[in-house]
């Protein structure tokens, strides 16, 4: 099947062939990191993909801070595995036997750890868009994050968002400003290979829900299960 271009001329379908199955291959990887070193050539293309993220105002209020250092990276490691165990102990049976075989991290075996940051001051005091949601300029994080996961994904490469962690201790260990927000720790490197099957998924944790269970047609449907 084809489609054409502005001119009018037929074009192929497989750019958007290949968008969609690096979309459906992207996984939050945990285990399959190789640890080798990333090409400075690839790693600067997945930073300046998510750095073309489109953001609020053109206020582009995110950074990414490169953790190389291995004590950093063990430092890290070691809080998120005191907060695993904080979220370990409110479980009891089989949520708490489920979780006990889920790997939360992957923080000392992926090549690198990239921090993105959001700045709420960048572009202030007029940020235009932002007046009405607060929000907004979190949300552009978020796409530059997805640009990065999704680029990283076609260079063969995996990421992994780790979430176990308390904000401020982030700002401490990375000597990020009072002002500045971290929002992610992403573990990035060659795998091994990407999971067919989300890790939650696949340990029974939780399984993705059908598209027609989210899609509401004219207005927000009250009878579906969530």
């Amino acid at each position: 099947m084809t489609t054409a271009d502005r001119s009018g001329r037929p074009e192929s379908r497989q750019p958007v062939s290949d968008l969609y199955d690096v979309i459906n291959r992207r996984r939050d990887v945990r285990s399959e990191f190789t640890g080798e070193t990333i090409d400075s050539e690839v790693l600067y293309r997945v930073l300046g993909a998510a750095h073309s993220a489109p953001s609020v105002g053109l206020s582009q209020p995110w950074d990414f801070v490169l953790v190389r250092d291995e004590a950093t990276r063990r430092a890290f490691r070691e809080h998120v595995l005191a907060e695993r165990s904080v979220f370990a102990a409110e479980l009891s049976g089989e949520r708490a036997r489920t979780f006990s075989k889920i790997k939360v991290e992957g923080i000392v075996e992926s090549s690198l750890g990239i921090t993105v940051t959001y700045d709420p001051e960048r572009g202030s005091p007029d940020v235009l868009g932002r007046h009405a949601i607060a929000d907004a300029g979190l949300y552009s994080v978020c796409l530059a994050i997805q640009n990065l996961w999704l680029a990283a994904t076609a260079e063969g490469l995996g990421v992994g968002w780790v979430s176990f962690y308390r904000e401020e201790f982030l700002r401490r260990l990375l000597d990020i400003p009072s002002g500045v927000r971290p929002v992610a720790w992403l573990c990035i490197g060659p795998v091994r290979e990407l999971a067919e099957t989300p890790d939650l998924e696949r340990h029974g944790w939780r399984n993705r829900l059908r598209l027609e269970d989210v899609v509401h047609d004219g207005k927000y449907r009250h009878d579906f299960t969530r």
